[in-house]
């Protein structure tokens, strides 16, 4: 392999692999064809990296031994597949900064519930006592965190994007929660598609590895049987019992692998609700594979204070809870924090739509929705299917108005839920962004 290596995008993905490449002796070039933050741009130039924006250009592949692309930009872009005929390898930045790495990796994926789980098994195997970095589609890239610092091991959120570039990642434990339909533009339309990006993390792994999976999830289900996955498999479910890692029996939460077995009350668990109950299995079960006393596991548990943007409690003024769920990009994760409310709900939804279904939220936000709030520059399908389902459906064109509109419409005992259901790219930089005005605006009521 050629030692120039060409990185497309020059966010924190495609600037982590820059400071990882650099470090093992690359000549390196980033190329974005938006703007490059000025704090990328900084640390690209500190590193003496060369860098263009606002384009990519044909010449910069003279040389070139890979192409590392960043998570946005999809395989089907004109630019990598001119790099494809070249006959240059196109790699995933996971892909590059797996191979400068001996921790035991943790990958997990799914359509929802990676950042809580990922989060919650960091907590835990810090309370351990080992030395564990959390890095991939939550803050830090895999290849920085990489380049920073050693870790035993690496837990590592990943999204489909992120997986369809690996060629031998393969990560020792496998977690995956969920399949749903999410990101149906990018994979046009079929969730065939989506679920073989996802699979992907099972792709490399071998006998001694583990993959773990929600035996409730019909999708996941369809395709294990579809194909040939080594690892020893370990399922978790609600439903059911038999052949299980991880059930619930008797409102008590049982998680068994040949390393040991925990019980406690579904009452215990710090996470409340459905969905977190199969993120609590999942990272339970991780944990337990990592050989993590079952007295620190149950403790994490327990303790485990939850993640910024994720049905977050904000505050409570004049009877009403303000409750951020930003994170909340997909309609399935949208449908989750709804189940979940215990009170009558305004809510406040949209963005940029990635081809979703909203009627698989037409029933409960019937029941449990008082008004509903269209937060983006084009609510037109949110219009459509909510107007004659919620009493009362308003638009608003920024988050200080959304939050205005909220707490006007909202009655003593509501709660008022950011829970979008899109990407947030139309009005905001990320869902970050997202949630911190929304808890700005509640603070400034």
């Amino acid at each position: 392999m050629g030692r120039r290596i060409v990185i497309l995008g020059g966010g924190e993905s495609g600037t982590g692999a820059a400071v990882l490449a650099c470090r093992e002796g690359f000549d390196v070039f980033v190329s974005d064809s938006g703007t490059i933050k000025p704090s990328y741009r900084k640390e690209l130039e500190e590193l003496g990296v060369e860098w263009e924006e606002g384009r990519h250009s044909e010449e910069i592949l003279a040389g070139a031994g890979e192409l590392i692309i960043s998570p946005g930009i999809p395989f089907s872009a004109p630019f990598v597949i001119n790099a494809k005929k070249r006959g240059i390898p196109v790699i995933s930045e996971i892909e590059f900064a797996s191979r400068y790495t001996q921790a035991v990796k943790v990958g997990i994926t799914g359509s929802n519930g990676k950042t809580t789980t990922a989060s919650l098994l960091h907590h835990m195997i810090q309370k351990g006592g080992m030395n564990a970095g959390l890095a991939g589609n939550i803050g830090k890239s895999f290849a920085r965190m990489v380049a920073e610092k050693v870790h035993e091991v690496c837990i590592i959120e990943l999204s489909s994007f992120q997986l369809e570039g690996i060629t031998g990642f393969r990560p020792d434990i496998a977690v995956l929660l969920n399949i749903t339909p999410d990101h149906m533009d990018r994979y046009d339309n079929d969730l065939g598609r989506y679920a073989g990006a996802k699979f992907m993390i099972t792709e490399n792994q071998v006998r001694e590895d583990a993959f773990v999976w929600c035996g409730d999830d019909a999708v996941t289900a369809g395709e294990i049987n579809r194909r040939n996955i080594v690892a020893r498999k370990y399922s978790f479910s609600i439903e059911k019992k038999e052949g299980q890692s991880a059930y619930i029996e008797n409102g008590r939460m049982i998680i068994s692998t040949p390393n040991n077995t925990i019980e406690m009350t579904l009452e215990e668990l710090s996470l409340k609700g459905r969905h977190n109950i199969y993120n609590s299995m999942a990272a339970g079960i991780a944990g337990q594979l990592l050989r993590i006393r079952k007295e620190v596991i149950r403790d994490s548990l327990s303790d485990f204070q939850g993640i910024e943007h994720r049905l977050e409690p904000v505050l409570r003024v004049h009877g009403i809870d303000f409750v951020n769920d930003s994170k909340a990009t997909n309609v399935n994760s949208s449908w989750y924090a709804l189940e979940s409310m215990t009170r009558k709900v305004v809510w406040i939804a949209g963005g940029i739509d990635k081809g979703n279904d909203y009627s698989q939220l037409t029933d409960l936000a019937g029941d449990k929705v008082r008004a509903l709030i269209c937060l983006g520059k084009d609510n037109s399908r949110l219009l459509d299917t909510f107007r004659d389902v919620v009493p009362t459906v308003v638009e608003a064109a920024s988050m200080e108005e959304a939050v205005r509109s909220a707490y006007y419409l909202a009655k003593n005992g509501d709660t008022v839920l950011l829970s979008p259901a899109c990407a947030s790219f139309d009005l905001f930089e990320n869902f970050e962004d997202r949630g911190r005005q929304f808890k700005s605006c509640v603070k400034n009521l």
